[in-house]
């Protein structure tokens, strides 16, 4: 009796010990570039003069060719602006938006040479409320691991 109850013990041990390791999350890891935050505020206080208030805003550290979901409340009918800045030595930028439905409701792609090419910037007006997935991407030329990107949601309040 006693072997089977050690048994037994030793088992829930090894399985406690692997439900833990399969429990461990992969979280967003925030990044400091200056410049990135130094256009960040300068597109805060442009909005801001526009009626735009910042519902939600994050740095995050992102990998070349690996697209970051953002996931968003959004109220049908409200005006919001989206704003996603990028690493400036990436030759590619690009944003997709899915509704709940998992449909594209909008995608801009910008290149290192265009004019504002590390910023993109849209309007979204849902047509009901309910949580949308933002995918940023980034693709750099020297293939570096740890890019910077910043992203704002801007809500339309006047």
């Amino acid at each position: 009796m006693k072997n089977h109850l050690t048994s037994l013990l030793a088992i829930l041990f090894l399985f406690g010990g692997l439900s833990s390791q399969a429990q461990q999350v992969i979280r967003q890891m925030p990044c400091k570039n200056q410049e990135i935050i130094h256009q960040a505020d300068s597109i805060k206080q442009e909005l801001a003069k526009q009626g735009f208030l910042i519902v939600k805003e994050a740095s995050m550290t992102m990998e070349s060719e690996y697209e970051m979901p953002v996931i968003v409340p959004l109220v049908e009918g409200s005006w919001y602006q989206f704003v996603f800045i990028g690493d400036i030595s990436s030759k590619l930028y690009e944003v997709r938006m899915f509704d709940w439905n998992e449909k594209q409701v909008a995608y801009q792609k910008k290149q290192w040479g265009d004019v504002d090419g590390n910023v993109i910037s849209y309007s979204y007006i849902p047509r009901f409320s309910e949580y949308h997935m933002i995918k940023p991407l980034q693709v750099n030329k020297k293939k570096k691991k740890e890019l910077c990107g910043y992203v704002m949601l801007l809500k339309k309040t006047k």
